[in-house]
């Protein structure tokens, strides 16, 4: 069990588009709030879909103005509005960037909507989790993250901006600030004014501890959805590696819609058999972080009790709010030049390791155990030249290009 008395607990739910990411964060805030903890479930998916997941009329949010919305004892959804953020934290920002579309000759309008950049909604989200936990504003916050691409986006926004902030920021300030009375002479393209830059500073503090937070492992766990399907099994492979190069504790895997046993029709009958072989790869590439499995439900899993059901069959009696897995599973390092991978290998014994590498993947033989790990770019391009295990770690040693020159 989580010591709640130490900080709100959080939790990432996080995979492919439409692998019922929304319904599995949205059904383990049920049950943590019918449980006595202060729940709150937020959408990072700019296509929201809480209120529909919870059957809501969805007027309802729009007038809420994205704040959080109670739908029951305990237990709030909130969706972000990204319109009203950029007034609340964005506006000198956004103010510039909109002037400076419109004077590249484009539409106001336009100009106003594509304003709205990439990572203002991440940041936006960020804001947010980092003053709920300052705050301990509820015992759970429950992250339903967009799909992969944006929430490696957010997880990776404070330490893009932690880098600006220390490498250009002050530069670029003063350089804007000497270049103003000289380009006004000279040109009509404004340049923006320091309150732009005291803008984003304001932004920055908010943010300050942010990252910390979130590669905390007894404060944040990542939990993937997935499905029984090779492609999307695969995107999740490179979820769990991009989480892990951003030191973010993965504590479970989610297979969600499995087919039960029982069917009569020869169609469902091969449909469960290559759901089982997909499980079984499942449990072996991410093994030993444990798999929980929900299953594929007659009816669309919409409203509270439905909702209720379904994080009942996932989690049976265990704690949704727990740690379910309490190691970092892989780090990925990189030193002087030499590049090492770092598995936890719990339960295994010294017999002969093998390492396969095929494309930017890793495949790890140790007897009967097995585990497939896909690598970043700068891995992906060495090959693997020794491993040893000491205790339950298995370092892996990478030199030299895979393919020759």
């Amino acid at each position: 069990m989580v010591n709640l008395a130490m900080g709100m607990r959080i939790l990432l739910f996080a995979g492919k588009g439409g692998v019922g990411k929304t319904s599995v964060a949205a059904g383990t805030g049920i049950l943590l709030a019918e449980r006595g903890l202060k729940t709150l479930v937020m959408s990072l998916d700019p296509a929201h879909s809480l209120s529909d997941a919870f059957d809501l009329d969805r007027r309802l949010m729009d007038v809420n103005k994205g704040r959080p919305f109670a739908v029951a004892e305990r237990l709030w959804i909130q969706e972000l509005d990204v319109h009203e953020e950029i007034q609340k934290h964005w506006g000198e920002v956004y103010r510039y960037l909109s002037l400076l579309l419109n004077v590249s000759g484009l539409d106001e309008v336009l100009a106003e909507e594509l304003a709205v950049l990439p990572g203002m909604e991440e940041v936006s989200a960020l804001l947010h989790v980092n003053r709920y936990a300052r705050e301990k504003a509820y015992d759970v916050l429950i992250l339903d993250c967009a799909p992969t691409a944006e929430s490696i986006r957010f997880v990776s926004v404070p330490k893009a901006l932690e880098w600006y902030m220390e490498k250009i920021f002050r530069m670029e300030r003063n350089l804007f600030r000497a270049a103003r009375p000289v380009v006004r002479r000279i040109s009509d393209v404004p340049l923006p004014e320091d309150a732009y830059f005291a803008s984003i500073e304001r932004l920055f503090q908010k943010l300050r501890g942010v990252d910390a937070i979130l590669t905390d492992p007894g404060t944040t766990s990542v939990r993937l959805v997935t499905n029984l399907e090779k492609m999307v099994i695969r995107e999740t492979q490179r979820s769990f590696m991009f989480f892990s190069l951003h030191q973010l504790g993965i504590d479970a895997v989610i297979v969600n819609r499995v087919l039960t046993e029982g069917a009569e029709s020869a169609f469902l009958k091969a449909l469960i058999h290559q759901q089982q072989s997909y499980l079984h790869l499942v449990t072996s590439a991410f093994r030993p972080i444990p798999v929980f499995t929900a299953p594929y439900f007659e009816h669309e899993t919409l409203g509270y009790e439905r909702l209720k059901k379904l994080a009942r069959a996932l989690y049976g009696d265990t704690p949704p709010h727990g740690i379910l897995y309490r190691h970092q599973p892989v780090k990925f390092l990189s030193e002087n030049g030499h590049h090492r991978i770092l598995v936890h290998f719990p339960f295994v014994s010294r017999d002969e390791i093998l390492l396969h590498k095929v494309g930017d993947e890793l495949i790890i033989r140790m007897g009967t155990f097995k585990k497939n790990l896909v690598l970043p770019r700068a891995f992906a391009r060495l090959k693997p030249e020794k491993a040893r295990l000491e205790e339950d770690t298995l370092t892996i040693s990478f030199g030299g290009d895979h393919e020759p020159a």
